[in-house]
């Protein structure tokens, strides 16, 4: 149970709900163990009456008044047991919403590399399933071990004060039990961590179809899709009837043994009647002890699958707790994000695959002026743009803004300097407004309205029928290409950044718009540090200064007018793309 010691801090946290809910159980099991003792009296009368007179009359009060009592006793355990699950329940839900926010953030703090090694399905089902046999842990686990605790300890010590030997006898079959629970509590947390793996394994496959249906539909693939779907969960459902069939041993196994007990009860009690150390009332009442024992008894087999399973979903889930982030913020200090932006010998290399994307790159982008990024797909553009915003951490040379280390600035208000549009145009499944406005709490309309003016898409917007309180659905599917990048442009303007970066926003954007969009940010940005990168020459124009990236080296760089006149790669390709456009 190594893996649950995380959750002992929340335990902590919640120990009031816990201790109260332990007292609720101890006093509900008290109220479950007079009853056998009532009708142990009420045998016990009855056996007397019947050497009395007044027979009938004597039987019916006797009845009447254990009845009642029996009838009281069991109200009250039961009011009991709904407090117990009101504390200890509540206290397992309260830890889920604890946890599963502890997850989140943890989520949101890691790099972009442990999220190009683990897919969106697999962290899904962690924060989801994994969180929820988590807490089955926290509450009907603790709760059937707290109460067969309590029920046993006072089950048994009733049963040990009315006969010794009998008790002996009857928990000869307890410790058989203990063994079997043991072996076959292994079988289920290995069968348990298989049967979750393949669930992350199903649920990405789901996610991964629902984000790509439209690719689907159009290759006409459902066929194939569908298949795999189907592999994948008969391979679920196997190890699931796998696990299941480990379980399905608990149950008779525990109720063979009950039986034996029982058996055991009315033999060697009938034996001890006849010499008169025990009455029929104590044999009656052990009978019900037993009974009351079978629960708890039958909990030991499922609370240890509760367990199991748990900790085999909080291993999963301690995996990416501990995962440790290698972009960090090395200050709480409120620093300047302005000056000069400069890049000395800067190498990287992708961790995840391995390729190196930037060697010895070198540049200058004076502040208030504009860098233009020029380069095929794969030349290394979008990387200079994830080490300006630290996404990643470069792994030879400097970056430094206002001549100082990147990584010496807070890394927080770095990123809330930088309006960056990146060129997939990601935009979530809310309205227009919501993701125009994503940067800021506070805002005005106005503020909304200035932005979608400056990225030229105030006038689609106006035609929507909600206007702004349009829902453009998940990933901003109910758009265009053109309307998604330059709803994103319009998210990077809204918040008014020191810094601009603009990573081929415009590629799905015809050329007049194009035109329109730059001019506007001549006029916008013109106050502002400027990164502007394209496989576009058009975009070029109007950058201070332009570097050319090949493989990830610079091979080129000049103004947009000098790099013509030197008639290499840049005019070779400006010369392709305004005679393709003519």
């Amino acid at each position: 149970m190594k893996n649950l010691l995380h959750l002992n801090k929340y335990l902590l946290k919640y120990k009031t709900l816990l201790i109260i809910g332990a007292i609720f159980i101890l006093i509900s099991n008290i109220f479950a163990l007079y009853p056998a003792e009532f009708v142990r009296h009420a045998f016990d009368n009855i056996q007397v009456s019947l050497t009395q007179n007044n027979l009938n009359k004597s039987i019916q009060y006797t009845l009447l008044k254990y009845g009642g009592l029996i009838l009281l006793f069991a109200i009250m355990k039961g009011i009991f047991m709904y407090f117990m699950r009101q504390t200890i329940i509540v206290m397992s839900r309260k830890i889920e919403f604890d946890l599963k926010n502890e997850i989140y953030e943890k989520y949101q703090n890691l790099d972009i590399s442990f999220y190009k090694k683990n897919n969106t399905g697999d962290l899904m089902n962690r924060i989801t399933e994994d969180v929820n046999r988590v807490r089955m842990y926290l509450g009907p686990a603790i709760m059937y071990a707290i109460n067969m605790f309590f029920l046993f300890t006072l089950v048994i010590s009733k049963m040990f004060i009315i006969n010794v030997s009998l008790t002996l006898y009857v928990l000869i079959p307890l410790p058989i039990l203990a063994i079997a629970v043991y072996f076959v509590s292994k079988s289920i947390n290995k069968k348990s961590e298989q049967s979750q793996a393949q669930l992350s394994t199903l649920t990405s496959v789901s996610q991964e179809t629902f984000s790509a249906i439209n690719i689907i539909k159009i290759f006409r693939n459902e066929k194939n899709s569908f298949n795999r779907f189907y592999e994948e969960c008969k391979k679920y459902k196997n190890r699931q009837l796998k696990l299941v069939s480990v379980e399905a041993w608990f149950f008779p196994l525990i109720i063979l043994l009950i039986g034996i007990s029982t058996i055991t009860t009315v033999y060697i009690g009938g034996l001890e009647s006849f010499q008169g150390t025990i009455s029929t009332g104590n044999i009656a009442e052990f009978i019900i002890y037993i009974n009351m024992l079978t629960w708890p008894v039958a909990s030991v087999g499922w609370v240890t699958s509760l367990v199991q399973r748990s900790e085999a979903s909080m291993q999963r889930i301690n995996e990416f707790l501990e995962t440790e982030t290698t972009v960090l913020n090395y200050t709480s200090k409120d620093t300047k994000i302005q000056g000069n932006i400069e890049f000395i010998d800067v190498s990287f290399t992708y961790p995840d695959t391995g390729i190196q994307a930037l060697k010895n790159v070198s540049f200058k982008v004076k502040e208030n002026e504009t860098l233009g990024i020029f380069g095929k797909t794969g030349s290394g553009k979008s990387t200079i743009a994830n080490l300006i915003t630290r996404l990643y951490d470069l792994d030879k040379g400097k970056i430094s803004i206002g001549k100082k280390d990147i990584k010496e600035l807070n890394l927080f208000q770095l990123r809330r300097n930088i309006g960056y549009v990146p060129q997939d145009g990601f935009l979530f499944s809310g309205t227009v407004s919501e993701n125009i406005s994503f940067g800021k709490n506070d805002f005005t309309e106005s503020e909304v309205i200035n932005a979608a003016k400056t990225a030229e898409i105030i006038e689609e917007i106006n035609q929507f029928p909600d206007k702004y309180s349009t829902l453009i659905g998940e990933r901003g599917v109910q758009l265009s290409g053109g309307q998604r990048q330059r709803l994103s442009i319009a998210r990077a303007i809204f918040i008014n950044p020191s810094i601009y970066i603009f990573d081929d926003c415009l590629s799905a954007i015809d050329a007049n718009k194009e035109k329109l969009i730059l001019e506007n940010l001549k006029e916008k940005i013109k106050n502002n540090t400027n990164i502007i990168i394209s496989h576009r020459t058009t975009s070029m124009q109007h950058a201070n200064h332009i570097i050319v990236l090949e493989d990830g080296k610079i091979i080129e760089e000049g103004t947009h007018e000098n790099l013509l006149k030197l008639c290499g790669f840049y005019a070779e390709m400006h010369l392709k793309q305004t005679n393709k456009n003519t």
